[in-house]
């Protein structure tokens, strides 16, 4: 049986570690990286991303790694047109709009591409689906960390004076605790999420960025906040990973009896773990494509079988 033939488009930490997990799949062959910048550092071959189309009859599937904030929504409709794809567009209430513009560009091509995959949106998305379809009187709730936030770590390094800075997001233990017991009804997000920065910058500066962290809209202001102030060597032997991970946590009841459903990741890498839920929803748009589908698909459309590389009769032997 051929393999399908893989590319990446965009070359950040997501890209490589596509690039790095790709070689454990037995169904898959890793035939370029399309890239804006002429050389990078792979033995992979390296395409400018501006002739995609010209290998396009070289192409199954593409794993757009690439930025939410603009380079997905911008580009990912015109990838639609030459392969399939498979992107993780993580702006939870764009991804509607979202889907319904790669459905169109990706059925004007008979191609298929599924959005929004990764951890949350993605697996995470599937189970708060499962679980309050399984407990029709529930609570559910969400807790990300703790964690690593790129987002929120970008926006501490634009405060002037900022040499090095990460941003990790805790979940309170109290919150996670009634939420188990069915106890949280009601909280927000900014109750049960505290915001623990680690800031490398001149001593003299450290009350005035304390302030602007404290005070900075959309991100700290309503929060726990704690900032920690360190030095350079401690910051690059101790916050230079990417940690993640959190809690879809569903309780119901059924007249009288408590029952709680809780899915939990600890990433230790959250871009490797991202890239191994794409390759395997990519594995997944390919082989709708081959099925005769076309369009777009989020995770909540796509069996689970069409994910692993193992034949479904031997996955029902196995796991059903």
């Amino acid at each position: 049986m051929s393999k399908i033939r893989a590319a990446i488009v965009g070359y950040g930490n997501l890209g490589k570690s596509v690039e790095k997990l790709i070689v454990q799949q037995p169904d898959m062959e890793l035939v370029g990286i399309f890239s804006r910048r002429d050389t990078l550092d792979t033995d992979t071959p390296v395409f400018n991303v501006a002739e995609t189309e010209k290998h396009t009859g070289d192409v199954d599937l593409l794993f757009l790694c690439m930025g939410s904030a603009t380079d997905i929504p911008e580009q990912a409709p015109g990838f639609a047109a030459f392969a399939c794809t498979v992107d993780t567009y993580d702006n939870h209430r764009d991804i509607p709009r979202h889907r319904q513009v790669m459905d169109e560009a990706a059925r004007a091509a008979g191609n298929v591409s599924v959005v929004a995959t990764g951890w949350d949106p993605g697996m995470f998305s599937i189970n708060r689906v499962y679980g309050a379809a399984l407990l029709a009187d529930h609570q559910q709730h969400t807790f990300w960390g703790p964690g690593l936030s790129q987002g929120h770590s970008d926006a501490l390094r634009r405060i002037d004076g900022v040499e090095k800075a990460v941003q990790y997001t805790l979940p309170s233990e109290d919150a996670l605790e009634k939420a188990r017991r069915g106890e949280a009804e009601g909280l927000t997000g900014k109750q049960t999420h505290k915001r623990q920065c680690f800031v490398v910058a001149p001593e003299s500066e450290h009350e005035r960025i304390e302030n602007e962290i404290r005070t900075m809209a959309d991100y700290f202001v309503g929060y726990e906040v704690e900032v920690n102030f360190i030095d350079e060597a401690t910051f690059d032997s101790e916050h230079t990973g990417m940690p993640h991970g959190g809690h879809v946590i569903t309780t119901g009841d059924t007249g009288g009896f408590h029952h709680t459903v809780e899915y939990t990741l600890k990433l230790d890498r959250n871009p490797d773990f991202t890239a191994s839920s794409q390759i395997a929803f990519g594995r997944a748009a390919y082989r709708l494509k081959e099925a005769g589908q076309a369009g777009a698909f989020t995770v909540l459309e796509v069996a689970p079988y069409l994910l692993s590389p193992t034949p479904l009769d031997d996955l029902i032997a196995r796991d059903v």
